[in-house]
C-alpha cells in the first residue's frame, strides 16, 4: 500500500485506540475516588489531550506505541495496590473490547467486497481492530511502564511493589532502545512476543491471517 494512503488509514484507528485506552484508566481512577485525571482535563475522549508525541510515531512507524499517561493520585484510592492496578487493567479491555465491536461491524460488509485491499472503509475497520488488539497486548507486557507490570504489582508484596514501581522511569528509556534498536538491526523482540497472540486475535475476528 501506498505509505501516504496508509498515514491516513491510519489516523482513525490509532487516534482511538489511544483514545480509549487513556480516557478508560482515568474513568476508572474516577470511579475508585481519584480525581487527578479528570482536574487534569485528560477524562476526556478528545485525543489531542492524550497524545504522546514519541508513542504515536512509533505507532505509526512500527505499530506499537503508546499515549501520555493519564495522571493519577494512587493514595486516593481506598487499596492502593489492588485499585491501582484495576486501573491499568482499564485501558487494554476497553482496547479488546473495541475490537470485537468493530470486528462485528467489519464482518456484517466483509461479505459485499471481494477485495479488502480496494475498500478503504473495511481498511480503516480492520486496521482499527488491528491497532486496539496490539495497543491492549502490548499493554499487558509486564515491564514498568507498561499496564502489565502494574497488573503484576497487585500480586506482589508491598517492599517488591514499591521497588518494582521505582524503575518505571528507567523502564521508559530502555522500552524506546528495544523498540528502536530492534527495528534497526532486524531483532524484533516485542513484535515477536506480542505478533502470534495479535495474529490468534486477528483471525478470531475477522477470519483474516495477518501472515
Amino acid at each position: 500500500m501506498n505509505p501516504i494512503a496508509q498515514f491516513f488509514i491510519l489516523i482513525f484507528p490509532i487516534l482511538y485506540a489511544l483514545t480509549v485506552h487513556e480516557f478508560s484508566h482515568g474513568y476508572m481512577a474516577y470511579l475508585l475516588g481519584d480525581d487527578t485525571a479528570k482536574k487534569a482535563g485528560r477524562l476526556t475522549l478528545n485525543p489531542i489531550k492524550h497524545l504522546d508525541p514519541i508513542g504515536t510515531i512509533m505507532l505509526f512507524i512500527v505499530k506499537i506505541g503508546w499515549a501520555k499517561p493519564v495522571p493519577i493520585n494512587p493514595y486516593n484510592f481506598r487499596n492502593i495496590k489492588r485499585d491501582t492496578a484495576y486501573v491499568a487493567l482499564a485501558g487494554p479491555l476497553a482496547n479488546f473490547i473495541s475490537a470485537v465491536i468493530f470486528s462485528v461491524i467489519f464482518n456484517i460488509f466483509k461479505p459485499t467486497v471481494f477485495m479488502l485491499e480496494k475498500n478503504v472503509f473495511l481498511l480503516i475497520l480492520f486496521y482499527t481492530i488491528f491497532i486496539n488488539i496490539a495497543l491492549g497486548l502490548f499493554n499487558l507486557i509486564p515491564f514498568p511502564p507498561l499496564d502489565g507490570s502494574k497488573i503484576l504489582g497487585a500480586f506482589l508484596s508491598d517492599e517488591a511493589y514499591f521497588r518494582y514501581q521505582r524503575f518505571e522511569r528507567k523502564g521508559v528509556l530502555i522500552l524506546v532502545i528495544i523498540i528502536i534498536g530492534g527495528n534497526l538491526l532486524g531483532i524484533h523482540i516485542i513484535s515477536g512476543i506480542i505478533m502470534p497472540p495479535i495474529n490468534f486475535l486477528i483471525r478470531l475476528l475477522t477470519g483474516i491471517s495477518i501472515y
